[in-house]
């Protein structure tokens, strides 16, 4: 299994955020944030896009929409990947806890 850069994935779920609340500016990775504010907009766009996902989904299958399968499978694995990625960034995250605990003092 690869290991994942926790700092870059963050910075990649910061402009995803951007971009989904529709802020067209270039996010800079030098801007100083809150970690805590960069979680939450990052939590916010998976649950989004799982959402969308869902909601897409249903329609589909309801005919309610004219996506195609193709459209409704790949907003699905939009959404699981999102999610895949925001569970791996918690496990590092759990992972630092851990380490920090353990340290002696």
């Amino acid at each position: 299994m690869s290991e994942i850069d926790v700092n870059q994935v963050l910075a990649q779920m910061k402009v995803m955020a951007a971009q989904s609340a529709g802020n067209t500016e270039r996010v800079s990775s030098t801007t100083q944030t809150d970690f805590s504010d960069v979680l939450k907009q990052s939590i916010n766009a998976v649950n989004e896009t799982q959402q969308s996902a869902s909601e897409l989904t249903t329609a589909f299958q309801l005919g309610e929409t004219d996506a195609n399968l193709a459209e409704v499978m790949i907003s699905a694995q939009k959404a699981s990947v999102s999610f895949q990625a925001m569970v791996q960034v918690r496990n590092k995250l759990v992972e630092a806890y851990k380490d920090v605990m353990n340290m002696p003092m």
